[in-house]
């Protein structure tokens, strides 16, 4: 069903366009982790397809072979935690807007792979946001071609096969992060205010509130990617996963092999998504969080508009494994516990009803 069918059912205000953002992001520049171990994170990581850029006595910057000077970092620390992530703009006065707003950091120069100024923010779920301006593109690094496939009604390969090479598969770039927070409304309309976030498609529960919202960049006529940041209702602030384009469904597939010999953990796949159409297959890194290898997704212009759907477990594959319970399972620790003790007091997006209806659905 469409947005302008549909919208009578919802009963708050958020997904929705902002009419005049404070800026409007251009790319997802990376995504910044904490670990206790920088060594097995890089295992794991080189093992999914990213290529060390630079490692300092606490810090490790990760590339795919695109023209962005690295897409992941991972900090030393005690603990293992997702701290957020950085956004391209596309002017200082971007920039200066940005620091203006309530929290915001100075306008700081960065020492980070390909430089550039940046404000730092935090998001009304405690995420780190780093917006940054003038970061240099670095050369891109070769990567193979996409299979040509024999198709019913074309075939472009005769006499020739297909082996392509057992190893990681080649991450192009970084594509998105899916958090999930227990403030929807102030989270989702921090975003498409300050950033310029539209919503593609928003799954909504029956009693009409948004579950899950799928966001894309506002980059006018030039297509930009179904989402670049998707935000899930939860019950506590908290990270699900981060995507990975890869050159096509054999490099998927080839990835899924590669991991499973090296001895790390599958999570979901291979599937097709339903919303964004995303060939996919997830894996968890060694503290749980999960990453996905995707190809083949949706590409919207500004012109298209939001959908809804209802959410179920069913919506979420064409086709493939149903997702399994533990993709969506929180880890209830002490912390989790508190957390969910404190929200359902505090956040009015928190309910016992709506936390029911998830649990129901997903199990």
């Amino acid at each position: 069903m469409t947005a302008q069918t549909a919208q009578p059912t919802l009963a708050t205000a958020q997904p929705a366009r902002h009419p005049q953002p404070t800026v409007k992001a251009q790319a997802l520049a990376h995504l910044i982790f904490e670990r206790p171990d920088l060594d097995k994170s890089a295992r794991f990581l080189g093992d999914f397809g990213l290529h060390p850029v630079r490692r300092d006595a606490n810090c490790l910057y990760l590339r795919g072979t695109g023209s962005a000077p690295y897409c992941y970092r991972v900090a030393q620390a005690d603990q293992a935690r997702f701290v957020g992530f950085g956004l391209l703009v596309a002017e200082r006065s971007d920039l200066e807007r940005l620091s203006a707003l309530p929290g915001a950091s100075v306008i700081e120069a960065l020492s980070t792979p390909g430089g550039g100024e940046c404000v730092r923010l935090t998001d009304p779920s405690g995420f780190l946001v780093e917006a940054i301006l003038g970061q240099q593109s670095v050369q891109p690094l070769p990567h193979r071609a996409a299979l040509p496939l024999n198709v019913v009604d074309e075939i472009p390969r005769i006499n020739a096969t297909q082996r392509p090479p057992i190893a990681p598969p080649e991450i192009i770039k970084l594509g998105h992060v899916v958090l999930e927070v227990a403030d929807y409304q102030a989270t989702c309309a921090w975003y498409t205010q300050h950033f310029g976030f539209i919503p593609s498609d928003v799954q909504v529960l029956p009693d009409g509130s948004p579950a899950v919202t799928f966001l894309r960049l506002n980059l006018g006529n030039t297509p930009a990617d179904h989402h670049t940041l998707a935000l899930a209702q939860g019950f506590m602030a908290a990270y699900s996963h981060s995507a990975y384009e890869v050159v096509d469904a054999d490099a998927v597939g080839m990835g899924q092999r590669v991991l499973q010999e090296r001895g790390w953990k599958h999570a979901w796949g291979i599937g097709r998504h339903i919303l964004g159409s995303q060939i996919f297959d997830y894996w968890q890194d060694p503290w749980g969080d999960k990453h996905e290898h995707y190809c083949d997704g949706d590409l919207f212009t500004v012109e298209q508009p939001t959908e809804l759907h209802a959410v179920s477990p069913e919506a979420m594959a064409q086709w493939g494994q149903r997702m399994p319970k533990s993709f969506t399972k929180p880890v209830m620790n002490f912390a989790a516990v508190r957390a969910l003790l404190r929200n359902l007091r505090r956040s009015p997006d928190v309910t016992l009803r709506k936390l029911v209806t998830l649990a129901r659905m997903f199990g």
